[in-house]
C-alpha cells in the first residue's frame, strides 16, 4: 500500500526500499535464468509470516512458501493467548517473560479486531504455591514492562460474585491479572496480507524440496498442486518450518547435523460453555503445571493445554485418551460442573518447536528462541522455538540480522504499524483503547448495514476490522451455510489463500463449530464448484468426543 496515515505514532504505510535491491535482483535473474527474490521464506505459521511482512516492509522481494495451509500446523494449536507467560517466572525466564509482557500491548494496539484484553483468575490451592510466592510473581509480572491498557493484578474475593460462583465453595480467595486473547490463525493471515501488499508473493500448498547455494545466491525448486514446478533464485534464505525446521536443513538445504529440537506436544479440548462470565481460569496441577479454561466462540469452553514429548512424525500428532482424560480431571477439580470426555465436542494438537535446554520436564523447555544466521555463502537464517507472542520481535530482529549480508538500509517499522483492518481511525476517530475501539466500530459498522443480522456483523467486525466494509461492499450474496454467504467465501478465496472448506471453517473462521455435518458439506460442495481445482472435494466433521484432531491440523 502507498497511501501512508500515521495516527498516534500508528501507521498502515510502507517504509521505503533498500537502494540496489532492483539491481541485484536483476543482475541475480540474468545471471541464473532463474525467478529472482531476495529473500525465500520457508513456512507459512506465524514466524514466517512474520518475518516474510517485516523484510517486504523494508523493501525486500519476498517470497514466503507453505507446504500446507498458512497456519495449518503449530500456528492455528495454540491457546490462543497474547501473555507474558507468568509460569515461567518460575524458571528464571525474566528475559522472555519482559520482552513478551513488552509485546503484548503492541499487538492489542495493531489488530484490535482479532486481539483483546483477557483478564484471568487463579483460584489459590494452599498445597500448591504459596500465597507470598504469587503475589511476588504477580508484582513481576505487572512491573516488568510498561502498561497503558491493561489492568494490574489484584487479589479477589471468590465466596461472592459470578467469578467464584463457577467454581467449588472449597476455593475462597483467588488473584486476577491481565493477558490477551487472540484469534491466532487470522494473526498468521493478516501477517501474510500485509506481506503481499507490500510487495511480497505468497504461496500456499507449495513445497520447498530442494535449495543449494550457487555463489552469491540460494538455486530453489519448488513443488505446487498436480506436480507444478518452478525455479526461483534468492539472495538469502529463511528457514521457518517450524517443527520441521531441523529436517528441512538436512532434507533439503543439505545442511549436514542442524541443531536439535525437542517436539512438545501440546493438546486441548472444546466443551460447551461452563459459565457466564468473561473471565478465564487458570488452574494449578499437582504436576505443577497450569491449565487454562477460557471462554471459546460465545457458546464453547476452551480447555488446555497439555505438554508431552513427541516422538512420531510431525503432522500426525493426535490428542490422545490420556490427555482428554488429564484435562477434564484438572479442570473438574476446580470448576462446579463436572467434566467427562464425553461432554468434549472438539479437540486439536500441535507440536511446538521447543529449544533443546536438557530440561527433565518437557513444560519446563524455554520457550524463547534463537536466530542463527550462517553467511558461509549466500545467507542462511534459521528460526528455532519461538511463541505466538513474541513473533512480531522475532520478525524484527531476523530481518535486522539480514540487513547487512542484504545490503537493506531501511529500519524496523512493524511496532507502530496496524495490522490490516486493524486501522479504525475512519470509522471512530484516532484511536483510545483497543478493547472499546473495537466496540464503537462494531456499532458503527451495525449502523450502517442495518439489514445485516447482529450477530453476523458482530463477527465480521471481530474478524475483519475495517475490512469488513469492502467485503459487504456488494451485498453478501446467498446464504452457504448459517452466517456464511458468498460474499466472504470470496474474500476469503482471492484476499486470503482459501482452497478448501477446512481452511475456511476451521482457521479463517471457526464455524466449523457451529455447525452441523449438513452444514459443512454444504460449504465444502460450494467450494468445489467456484473454486475448481483450487477446492478440497470435503470437509470432513470434527470427530466424536473429540478423540482426534481435526483434518486442519
Amino acid at each position: 500500500m502507498k497511501q501512508q496515515s500515521r495516527l498516534n505514532g500508528w501507521s498502515h504505510g510502507s517504509p521505503p526500499a533498500a537502494a540496489g535491491a532492483a539491481g541485484s535482483r536483476a543482475a541475480a535473474s540474468a545471471e541464473s535464468g532463474r525467478e529472482a527474490f531476495d529473500v525465500l521464506v520457508v513456512g507459512g505459521g506465524i514466524n514466517g509470516a512474520g518475518i516474510a511482512r517485516d523484510l517486504a516492509g523494508r523493501g525486500q522481494r519476498v517470497l514466503l512458501a507453505e507446504k500446507d495451509d498458512l497456519a495449518q500446523h503449530t500456528s492455528s494449536s495454540s491457546t490462543k493467548m497474547i501473555h507474558g507467560g507468568i509460569r515461567y517466572l518460575e524458571y528464571y525466564e525474566f528475559s522472555l517473560v519482559r520482552k513478551a509482557l513488552a509485546e503484548r500491548e503492541v499487538l492489542l494496539r495493531s489488530a484490535p479486531h482479532i486481539i483483546r484484553p483477557l483478564r484471568l483468575v487463579m483460584p489459590h490451592e494452599p498445597s500448591m504455591r504459596p500465597v507470598w510466592m504469587m503475589r511476588i510473581g504477580l508484582f513481576l509480572y505487572d512491573h516488568l514492562a510498561r502498561r497503558e491498557v491493561l489492568p494490574g493484578s489484584e487479589t479477589v474475593d471468590l465466596r461472592r460474585g459470578p467469578i467464584g460462583a463457577a467454581l467449588q465453595p472449597r476455593y475462597r480467595k483467588g488473584f486476577a491479572y491481565s493477558d490477551g486473547w487472540v484469534d491466532d490463525a487470522r494473526l498468521v493471515v493478516l501477517n501474510a496480507v500485509d506481506a503481499a501488499e507490500r510487495g511480497a508473493e505468497v504461496l500456499t500448498r507449495w513445497r520447498c524440496v530442494d535449495a543449494r547455494r550457487a555463489g552469491a545466491q540460494w538455486q530453489v525448486r519448488l513443488e505446487g498442486p498436480g506436480g507444478a514446478s518452478r525455479q526461483v533464485g534468492a539472495r538469502a534464505l529463511v528457514n521457518a518450518a517450524g517443527p520441521w525446521a531441523s529436517q528441512f536443513l538436512r532434507e533439503h538445504a543439505h545442511v549436514p547435523d542442524p541443531k536439535s529440537l525437542r517436539l512438545v506436544k501440546g493438546s486441548h479440548i472444546v466443551v460447551p460453555r461452563l459459565y457466564e462470565h468473561d473471565h478465564a481460569y487458570v488452574l494449578q496441577s499437582p504436576d505443577r503445571r497450569i491449565i487454562f479454561v477460557i471462554p471459546y466462540e460465545g457458546e464453547f469452553t476452551l480447555i488446555g493445554t497439555t505438554d508431552v514429548e513427541h516422538r512420531g512424525p510431525v503432522g500426525q500428532a493426535r490428542i490422545d485418551d490420556g490427555e482428554i482424560a488429564y484435562l477434564c480431571e484438572q479442570a473438574g477439580r476446580y470448576l462446579r460442573k463436572s467434566i467427562t470426555p464425553a461432554d468434549v465436542v472438539w479437540s486439536y494438537a500441535g507440536v511446538r518447536p521447543l529449544l533443546e535446554d536438557e530440561a527433565s520436564d518437557a513444560s519446563a523447555v524455554t520457550r524463547d528462541y534463537q536466530l542463527d544466521l550462517d553467511t558461509r555463502g549466500a545467507p542462511l537464517l534459521t528460526v528455532w522455538g519461538g511463541k505466538m507472542t513474541t513473533f512480531r520481535k522475532l520478525a524484527e530482529e531476523a530481518a535486522d540480522l539480514l540487513a547487512a549480508p542484504l545490503g537493506v538500509s531501511a529500519g524496523a517499522w512493524t511496532r507502530g504499524a496496524f495490522l490490516p483492518g486493524g486501522d479504525l481511525s475512519a470509522w471512530i476517530g484516532a484511536p483510545q483503547r483497543p478493547d472499546t475501539d473495537i466496540q464503537r466500530f462494531a456499532q458503527a459498522l451495525a449502523l450502517r448495514h442495518g439489514e445485516i443480522p447482529a450477530p453476523l456483523v458482530h463477527r465480521l467486525a471481530r474478524g475483519y476490522g475495517s475490512r469488513a466494509e469492502a467485503l459487504l461492499a456488494d451485498g453478501l450474496g446467498e446464504a452457504v451455510a448459517p452466517g456464511l454467504h458468498e460474499a466472504e467465501l470470496r474474500h476469503l478465496h482471492e484476499q486470503e489463500w482459501a482452497r478448501s472448506a477446512d481452511d475456511v471453517l476451521w482457521r479463517r473462521t471457526k464455524l466449523g463449530l457451529h455447525l452441523s455435518e449438513a452444514q459443512r458439506a454444504a460449504v465444502a460442495d460450494w467450494c468445489a464448484a467456484h473454486w475448481n481445482e483450487d477446492a478440497a472435494p470435503a470437509a470432513r466433521a470434527p470427530q466424536s468426543l473429540g478423540r482426534t484432531e481435526t483434518t486442519w491440523n
